[in-house]
């Protein structure tokens, strides 16, 4: 195996922003499985390439996993007696580096799920992201995508709080008053990367007015996408629309990606 396959690991990972703790040996005396510099890469449910396997690999992996779990940033290094406490006879010192390679995901909430909702849901799903689908209507989730959480509340505004910062937000219902309810509530929180709203022009100046009317500025209102969706994507299908929209949210985290 090339000692730079890691390298293409690393990059496999970044494509699919998949969170990841690098492995590598720092240190080595005595008697060890692997050389200065060997490599490892860790996810959540798979591993690449070794530093050594035995009791050193599954003790540096269980380490590198709580690392994700937790969400540390941190790097740190961890020195390993590879004796019989180990359950290993090379009787040398190892010392490991552990460097967190968080390629944070999107966390998008979608309020709506109507037509066109569940059309942009389903395609979300294909995407490195996690999607919270939100409506009160439980008997509208007929087609739920395994890594999407339905959130059937019986007021959909509660999930705006719940959300992390630099959430992402998309509101596509199929009642007025609970779009400008949901505005209002995700403006206050001025915390947001992206916020969108499906409606026409004429929809967007008169939301405009009713919040201006409730205190929100201008500067607060130019971050509310409304019309939503990349504008050269023209069309009234639900896929269409759709298309539009995850296009437009692509565009916005591969942004934030580049920064």
């Amino acid at each position: 195996m090339r000692t730079d396959d890691w390298i293409a690991v690393l990059a496999k990972l970044r494509e699919k922003r998949e969170p990841c703790v690098l492995l590598t040996v720092l240190e080595e005396k005595g008697s060890v499985p692997r050389d200065r510099g060997s490599k490892m890469v860790v996810t959540a449910e798979k591993t690449y390439l070794t530093i050594g396997g035995g009791h050193l690999e599954f003790h540096a992996i269980g380490i590198a996993r709580k690392m994700l779990a937790e969400h540390h940033s941190q790097p740190l290094s961890e020195q390993f007696n590879l004796g019989a406490r180990l359950g290993q006879c090379c009787g040398g010192i190892t010392t490991v580096f552990f460097e967190p390679l968080i390629q944070p995901q999107p966390q998008i909430a979608v309020f709506g799920a109507g037509h066109v909702g569940q059309a942009l849901v389903n395609l979300l799903s294909t995407l490195p992201c996690h999607v919270f689908w939100v409506d009160e209507r439980r008997e509208q989730f007929t087609h739920v995508p395994e890594n999407v959480t339905v959130c059937c509340l019986e007021d959909p505004v509660d999930q705006v709080n719940l959300m992390p910062p630099e959430s992402y937000f998309v509101v596509m219902t199929h009642h007025h008053p609970r779009d400008l309810e949901l505005c209002e509530a995700i403006l206050k929180r001025d915390d947001f990367h992206y916020f969108g709203m499906i409606g026409s022009a004429t929809k967007r100046q008169r939301f405009d007015y009713r919040l201006e009317g409730k205190g929100f500025s201008r500067q607060q209102l130019d971050r509310l996408r409304c019309p939503i969706g990349l504008a050269d994507v023209t069309g009234k299908l639900p896929a269409e629309i759709a298309v539009a929209v995850a296009g437009e949210i692509i565009a916005t985290y591969q942004r934030a990606a580049q920064c």
